[in-house]
């Protein structure tokens, strides 16, 4: 089966993505989801050649392509509300073909957010739409690198909101699913660092008590049902050396205390995965940069590991 693609925001980067990966032969069969104008017209902006096909394709400077139009022109490098539609239509229609078996699950291209809310369209992220659509109770967001993992607590939130929506009940489905899919990465018990919410990890409640209340009873909860977990541990030591000697992924409660260290470490060597989905579902780990659309001046290193991610767990399947 094919791994669906879905081309995101017209006007970004995502469509110069598809197009620069299919200049060479290749092992996947990549279907993209996209308007083919937008990929004719990138292309020529490109001086790259490319053949649209509707079936399936390895060859280079081929791709194969579920057409969906845009509502309005694109022009590369200038956001239009009006394309807001388009752009969850496309992850519409590949989740409906993940659904139906017909993909194997969807690689995801830069979106953004902020041009779909002005749109008049309410929208937090890729994570909380693709469980919208599933009828998935509980995702988990996971970052990954080649040295590490990070998976959060809560995603696309106001600072103001996190505490509010971490809970021993949240804390508890999220670890399970980070224990039970880890299995497709082939580790079947993964050891999870689990991060305080304070500073300091609260300091025994002197600096907050969502440690003492909720974090710690999930943990040891789970500690008794034989989870491998550490924590909570402060996030200002979480991620020294010494502290991720022998642990496989990290929990961080919010996106901001987490993502920060993983992407100065990997930023464009990293891949976006979401746990939980009934399919695979990874991504590129940046933004449309809607300023470099159309240059050919862009990196295909995140792209490459959230394919070589998706190959990865598609391949552990079987052995799971």
């Amino acid at each position: 089966m094919p791994i669906a693609f879905t081309s995101g925001e017209p006007s970004g980067i995502g469509p110069d993505i598809a197009i620069i990966h299919a200049q060479k032969e290749r092992e996947e069969n990549l279907l993209v989801y996209c308007d083919p104008d937008v990929l004719i017209n990138r292309a020529k902006q490109l001086n790259l050649s490319i053949t649209l096909k509707e079936n399936e394709t390895r060859k280079a400077s081929e791709l194969s392509i579920f057409p969906v139009k845009t509502d309005v022109e694109v022009d590369a490098g200038v956001l239009n509300p009006k394309n807001a539609n388009y752009v969850l239509e496309i992850i519409k229609k590949a989740t409906h073909d993940c659904l139906k078996d017909q993909c194997s699950g969807i690689l995801t291209g830069p979106i953004n957010k902020a041009i779909i809310n002005q749109s008049g369209i309410e929208f937090s992220g890729h994570t909380e739409y693709l469980a919208e659509l599933t009828n998935t109770s509980k995702t988990v967001m996971l970052l990954a690198t080649d040295q590490l993992r990070v998976a959060l607590a809560t995603t696309h939130l106001a600072l103001n909101d996190v505490s509010k929506n971490i809970s021993q009940e949240s804390l508890t489905k999220i670890i399970t699913i980070i224990n039970n899919d880890f299995k497709y990465f082939g580790i079947k018990k993964p050891r999870i660092l689990v991060c305080g919410l304070n500073p300091h990890a609260g300091e025994k409640g002197y600096l907050g008590n969502e440690e003492i209340t909720t974090i710690i009873p999930a943990i040891n909860k789970l500690k008794k049902a034989g989870f491998n977990l550490t924590g909570p541990v402060p996030a200002d030591t979480a991620f020294t050396p010494d502290s991720l000697k022998n642990i496989d992924v990290v929990l961080a409660m919010y996106h901001d205390q987490g993502l920060p260290v993983l992407k100065a470490q990997g930023f464009k060597k990293a891949a976006n995965i979401t746990l939980g989905l009934p399919f695979f579902r990874t991504s590129v780990d940046h933004g449309t940069a809607i300023e470099l659309a159309g240059s050919g001046n862009i990196s295909l290193g995140s792209f490459n590991t959230a394919l070589s991610y998706f190959k990865t767990l598609k391949d552990n399947v079987t052995s799971s």
